[in-house]
């Protein structure tokens, strides 16, 4: 017999809680993983919105101009790109995931 959640011993709102975080740990890029994508946004970000993200090309990626910015729309800008401007899709070089975690880092504060 398979293991399921009724099964389990865990009931309903905590096993949510749990699975949430086992998603929410699943998605986080791996240590080299994120030295590549803070490198990434660094350098490739930066030739538009700034090496210091702060503005260019492109506005500027600081958490005080994030703050009022949905997340999903920050991660779909990211993926998709935005028709019409200079902002490209980010699709084929990165997943869903760690877009998300991108703007995260972005609304906290970039790391070095």
């Amino acid at each position: 017999m398979g293991w399921s959640m009724s099964n389990s011993g865990i009931a309903g709102p905590a096993a949510a809680v749990l699975l949430a975080g086992a998603t929410l740990a699943a998605a986080e890029p791996s240590p080299m993983r994120q030295k590549e994508l803070i490198h990434m946004v660094r350098q490739d970000c930066g030739s538009c919105h700034g090496m210091t993200l702060r503005g260019g090309l492109g506005p500027a990626l600081l958490p005080a101009t994030l703050a009022d910015k949905p997340v999903d729309g920050l991660v779909a800008t990211i993926i998709g790109g935005r028709a019409g401007t200079a902002m490209p899709p980010w699709h084929r070089f990165l997943a869903e995931d760690e877009a998300r975690w991108i703007v995260a880092r972005l609304m906290e504060g970039f790391p070095q």
